[in-house]
């Protein structure tokens, strides 16, 4: 905080604290926000104020020089000559017309100003108009307009500390009667509440210890609903927080200890009354506030944690009667008072510094979080309920969230409540866990009925709940993170940490759509729940079946109306989930049941392979890669039986989406895979060759026919089928060497096809491949295969040339190739 004697108008302290500066005006309607008055257009302000007094007659243009003199008030100085010139008009009898009551706020508000600046205000002066304040206050005309900028002047008459106590006391009292007796004009003016509450705070900061209770009495009844008191607001309570923070702070730099301990106990004891929950919350966190960050100086000794204490048990009294009052269930309750309580208790919390854990708290703390700063699930099932009026419901409710102290509060909450979940009881530890892993998932069926409709009609109102959503992330990886630390590395029961893991894996899963910045907390959370999961093959199974099934990601269950096949692949938010958890269950491939995988995983898996998104097509091959190298050192035949059944789905579903969808990398994975971990000679391994060989022979064809000057000259589409060649040509030294016959037998039927250049290429590559190799068991027939197919390719070339002299030249260039081959080989 900063030091007292910097903040000269409290009022906008206490605005720029409370976020309260583009709500609220600093005076009066009639105090207009204008640009600054020049020197000479106040020197003449002035001047036409002391005609005014001299004429006896107040116009409408000295209600303009009073204006244009506080256009400037942050600049302005108003020495005790001046001041002398304001109170002579205000008590002057003899004016008329008599100033009107829009008047009064601007004299109060430059008496204001000469009381604050002042360094040394006359003794006299500031006598006098104590009875002239308080003969316009008295009046009946004009005090709905005069009551908040009087307030003000009353309490900073009260810290004037060249005022005598009677003159003090008569501050004092009027003040009580102003707020006992016209709560309702105080109510009025809304907009000035930090003017009517800096006023109480100059009282409170030079009052003594008999004061407190009945100004603090008074201060709690402007919110008092009996009387029309004013209803609570964020605003309010950050207003009333960070003004005891001030006064106690006030009492700490002038070491009133004795004030400190009086001005705490009158808090303590609200509680015991009539109180205004809200507002008790905010005063205890304000004056905790002040405590927690006075200097070593202060003398924290003198003070005590007794204290404090009693201040943290004003913070709990509230909470435990709000658990109390609404049977835990503070989420389901649309009670506005019980709304605003949960709102400045995480506020207040924040604020405050450091504060004891208390189990009431942390519930308070988890619900407001859910569903007042995150409250997601309230804009989604308000949405969904009238989906054709989607935009115009929404939008400006979601936009002003987004815009609120709350929600930029976010981070803030999340740090009390996982310092306050460290210190909590294992039972209360769990409670808040479920309910953050089961809003998880709420968050994530809402998202996905709402973006896919969104999408289409509104996407700034998407836009705007997938901010509040990815600040939710980041609220959630925090917490996982904190629960991590605390559970994984203690002396739980194994099961215990098993059944959290997998919780957590799943949450992660629910927000992945929303990740959008990397976070090592993330990450390392990731690995070490992982970790966790791989040790355990229940807990492998109960995340693997936590995922969403075949039949409901292919059955759209949104609130558009358009029912279309590829839906699946159009919706984000699943997709984003089932690409967590492909890139998760490779890590535990080991610990899953051949029976799981086949029933849970391998449709999952073999739908995503024709997904759109390269990435998430890549990541279906990888899992289809980790099953089938799993198993090493497992003597499983029903294992290896469902890998030899996988392998015709897969090939089947891979190549007939090859090139449109599928990605190369990841189906020459799967080839490369399941020909070295399949058993020798295996016919799914013979099925995989005679796929791949086909589909090369129908690519070429298909680029042949649509240009044949292209193919001619291996360019163009023939990319795809070289990628084919290239894979097939790399299995003749990963195949067994019962399958190789088959293989060699296949290429050459597909490379005499090649055009010349296709031919000549594949041919340079094959001797490399065959002339690098030292496998002593298969090069002897390597390279009789090589010389049979140059050959053979040579003989084709002949064939399709016409003139003898072409046929001679070629005969001598193929035979002199076949040379080379030889000597190569």
């Amino acid at each position: 905080m900063a030091k007292q004697t910097q903040i000269l108008f409290l009022e906008e302290w206490l605005r720029n604290n409370s976020n309260a500066s583009t709500t609220t005006t600093t005076t009066s309607n009639t105090i207009r926000s204008s640009p600054p008055s020049s020197a000479r257009a106040i020197i003449q302000a002035w001047s036409e104020l002391r005609d005014s007094l001299q004429t006896q007659s107040f116009k409408p243009h000295h209600l303009q020089s009073l204006q244009t003199l506080l256009n400037s008030q942050s600049s302005l100085h108003v020495a005790d000559p001046q001041a002398k010139l304001l109170l002579n008009i205000l008590s002057s009898p003899n004016l008329s017309p008599l100033p009107p009551p829009q008047s009064h706020p601007l004299f109060f508000r430059l008496l204001y100003i000469w009381l604050r600046k002042s360094s040394k205000p006359s003794v006299s002066l500031v006598e006098s108009s104590v009875p002239i304040v308080s003969g316009v206050l008295n009046s009946d005309e004009g005090s709905l307009v005069v009551v908040p900028n009087g307030v003000l002047l009353l309490g900073a008459l009260c810290s004037v500390p060249v005022l005598s106590e009677s003159s003090k006391r008569a501050c004092l009292e009027l003040m009580c009667r102003v707020l006992e007796e016209r709560c309702g004009a105080v109510a009025s003016r809304r907009e000035h509440f930090p003017e009517v509450l800096a006023g109480i705070g100059y009282a409170l900061s030079s009052c003594g210890v008999a004061y407190f209770s009945r100004i603090l009495n008074n201060f709690f009844g402007i919110w008092n609903a009996k009387v029309g008191g004013v209803r609570a607001s964020i605003t309010h309570g950050l207003l009333i927080l960070h003004l005891i923070e001030w006064v106690v702070s006030s009492f700490i730099i002038s070491r009133s200890f004795e004030k400190i301990k009086g001005f705490c106990q009158v808090i303590s004891r609200i509680r015991e009354s009539n109180y205004v929950p809200f507002a008790l919350v905010m005063a205890a966190a304000g004056a905790l506030r002040a405590l927690n960050r006075s200097v070593g100086s202060v003398g924290r000794l003198e003070i005590g944690p007794q204290l404090r204490n009693s201040l943290e048990k004003c913070i709990d009294f509230v909470a435990d009667d709000l658990i109390a009052k609404t049977r835990g269930f503070c989420y389901a309750n649309d009670d506005p008072d019980n709304r605003i309580i949960l709102q400045c208790l995480s506020l207040g919390l924040t604020r405050c510094g450091q504060v004891a854990y208390r189990a009431t708290l942390l519930l308070c703390l988890v619900y407001a979080m859910l569903f007042e700063i995150f409250p997601l699930q309230t804009f989604y099932s308000r949405l969904a309920e009238y989906p054709n009026q989607v935009s115009t419901r929404g939008f400006n409710e979601v936009e002003e969230h987004l815009d609120s102290i709350l929600f930029k509060e976010g981070g803030a909450v999340t740090r009390v409540f996982c310092n306050q979940y460290v210190s909590a009881e294992e039972d209360n530890k769990g409670v808040v866990e479920n309910l953050l892993w089961g809003y998880c998932q709420d968050i994530y069926s809402g998202h996905c009925r709402l973006s896919l409709l969104l999408h289409d009609r509104d996407k700034k109102l998407l836009e705007d709940l997938e901010k509040i959503a990815e600040a939710c992330f980041l609220m959630v990886v925090v917490f996982a993170s904190v629960v991590t630390k605390n559970k994984l590395s203690s002396k739980l029961f194994k099961e215990m940490q098993f059944e959290v893991s997998v919780k957590i894996l799943v949450s992660f899963s629910c927000v992945e759509y929303f990740r959008r910045v990397r976070l090592p907390e993330y990450t390392d959370t990731i690995r070490g729940v992982v970790v966790s999961v791989q040790d355990n093959e229940s807990s492998c199974v109960s995340f693997i079946e936590s995922m969403p099934s075949y039949a409901e990601l292919t059955n759209y269950t949104g609130l558009s109306s358009e029912k279309r096949e590829d839906i699946w692949s159009q919706d984000g938010v699943q997709t984003a989930r089932i690409l967590f958890y492909l890139r998760i269950i490779p890590t535990c491939i080991e610990r899953v049941p051949v029976l799981i995988f086949r029933e849970v995983v391998a449709p999952t898996m073999f739908l995503f392979m024709g997904h759109p998104n390269g990435k998430v097509s890549r990541a279906s091959h990888s899992v289809f890669v980790a099953f089938i190298s799993s198993g090493k050192d497992l003597n499983q035949d029903d294992r290896v039986l469902l890998k030899e059944q996988l392998v015709f789905f897969y090939m089947k579903r891979a190549l007939e989406a090859y090139p449109e969808i599928t990605p190369f990398e990841g189906m020459a994975s799967g080839v490369t895979a399941l020909v070295r971990h399949l058993p020798a000679g295996s016919p799914a391994i013979f099925y995989c060759i005679n796929s791949c060989v086909e589909r090369a022979n129908s690519l070429c064809s298909k680029a042949m026919e649509q240009d044949a000057e292209i193919w001619k000259n291996w360019e163009g589409d023939s990319e795809h089928c070289k990628k084919l060649l290239e894979l097939l040509l790399r299995l003749m030294y990963l195949v067994d060497i019962q399958v190789l016959p088959n293989l060699m037998k296949l290429l050459a039927q597909l490379i005499v096809e090649l055009p010349k250049d296709g031919q000549n290429m594949v041919l340079d590559e094959i001797y490399s491949l065959v002339a690098e190799s030292d496998d002593v068991s298969r090069k002897p027939a390597l390279v009789s295969w090589v010389q049979s197919l140059s050959f053979l390719c040579s003989q084709t070339i002949i064939r399709d040339l016409t003139t003898t002299e072409e046929q001679k030249s070629i005969g001598i260039d193929e035979s002199l190739s076949l040379n080379r081959t030889s000597s190569r080989l």
